[in-house]
């Protein structure tokens, strides 16, 4: 996986409203396409959970500026952790994200935001003291860019014109994800099936202790910190002939495929549509656990549905559909993508290494509006001799360089370490 995140300017500097607008409506290069969504569930354990949110700002009180935000959360071992994601993660990831940005630099900041605000999430929720997890995959829609965050197996797929179908997630699940496996082994924890009486092993691969199959997760801190929040973040530009996002929990994909999952609602409106994906999950594997989906459709102004795609040479040109934006002539390149309707791929990046995902920063940029440094992750301020890079080795190291950002505080320094197994959580469970 591929990270083009380059560097990141977090200044804070106050921007006039009217500026603002105006950057907004000078940044519009295609009309606004319609968004049009249904969502539909079968519950067997009561731990999905879901988000539907089209009316959010970058700019607030202008319209123009509008993004919609789709999330499911499919919690375990209780729904506490699902509530609480639920009702927090949004307000952490915008938290994240510096003021007086227009558009393009908004949707450049928003990957390193969505790391932030799901490790200030688990880590928020690990202090309270329970012991629920939850799986999280978070999609934002700002006009023809989707931004698509996930920990778990909760998926999320596109089915772009012309029917080819692309996951935007990775399923974090020990027995399907090698890279993830020897992870979590390197940072100390154990991975093995669960053993029965006479020494026989049985079921999926699973992490030790709690017996947890996800190798990524919100919450669950009774398994141990190597289970990380830290997403896998992947964002696209879609042609101006629009697409297909399903978004589902596990209950679908353990029964249907993400082709199967695209079929068997082609062509049905959004709201149908969701209700069409759960209908053929139940038929193929019965009601086996919660079951959860969210169809949006992306829908080019002059067109009142989607148009359904042909039905032959659906994956003639699959090696077509994503092709990495160049730095050269980006402007030029973005429509001709956009005209034969080719997905441009803007971002992907899926390290478990905070350090990694959060960048660098120069010393001016990591500054508040107060001139005090700001912690990267939970936004809390800092006195400079407070804060300790993100990219230091051990807190008790002496070879940190405490001019080189982000920084962390001195709380979401011990968590990353924990993260990456160089210290115990110290986090007690109720």
């Amino acid at each position: 996986m591929a990270s083009r995140e380059g560097k990141r300017h977090h200044h804070r500097d106050l921007v006039p409203l009217a500026a603002l607008i105006s950057r907004e409506m000078k940044s519009e290069k295609m009309e606004k396409p319609t968004i049009r969504y249904g969502h539909a569930a079968q519950s067997r354990k009561g731990e999905d959970y879901f988000l539907i949110k089209t009316d959010c700002q970058r700019v607030p009180g202008n319209s123009s500026s509008t993004f919609s935000i789709f999330a499911i959360f499919d919690g375990h071992n209780g729904n506490a952790a699902a509530i609480y994601t639920r009702e927090h993660l949004l307000n952490h990831v915008l938290g994240a994200i510096p003021c007086g940005l227009g558009r393009d630099e908004w949707l450049q900041a928003l990957p390193r935001a969505l790391v932030a605000g799901f490790v200030k999430t688990d880590k928020e929720f690990q202090s309270r003291g329970e012991t629920s997890g939850t799986t999280a995959t978070f999609v934002i829609v700002d006009r023809w860019t989707v931004t698509v965050a996930s920990v778990g197996d909760s998926r999320c797929i596109l089915e772009a014109q012309g029917g080819a179908v692309s996951s935007l997630t990775v399923d974090h699940r020990l027995e399907e994800n090698v890279e993830e496996r020897e992870r979590v082994t390197a940072s100390g924890g154990e991975v093995g099936r669960l053993s029965i009486v006479g020494g026989a092993e049985i079921g999926p691969l699973r992490c030790w202790p709690g017996g947890l199959c996800l190798s990524r997760s919100i919450g669950d801190m009774d398994v141990g910190e190597f289970i990380v929040p830290i997403p896998y973040v992947k964002q696209v530009k879609l042609s101006n002939a629009g697409g297909r996002l399903i978004i589902a929990s596990d209950g679908i994909w353990d029964a249907l495929s993400s082709e199967m999952a695209a079929q068997s609602c082609r062509g049905l409106p959004a709201e149908l549509a969701a209700r069409q994906v759960v209908k053929e999950a139940l038929r193929k594997r019965g009601l086996k656990d919660d079951t959860t989906c969210i169809v949006v459709d992306i829908i080019p102004p002059d067109n009142s549905v989607l148009p359904s795609p042909p039905t032959k040479k659906l994956n003639k040109f699959r090696a077509l559909l994503f092709r990495k934006k160049s730095h050269d002539s980006a402007n030029n390149l973005s429509k001709k993508l956009s005209a034969v309707g080719i997905v441009e791929e803007l971002f992907e990046e899926g390290s478990a290494m905070l350090a990694e995902r959060l960048g660098n920063d120069e010393p001016t940029t990591t500054q508040s509006m107060t001139g005090l440094f700001t912690c990267a992750v939970c936004q809390v301020d800092l006195a400079p001799s407070e804060g300790i890079s993100v990219h230091a080795g051990s807190i008790f190291s002496t070879s940190s360089k405490p001019w080189q950002g982000p920084f962390l505080c001195t709380d979401c320094r011990n968590k990353k370490d924990a993260m990456e197994g160089k210290r115990p959580s110290g986090v007690e469970v109720a």
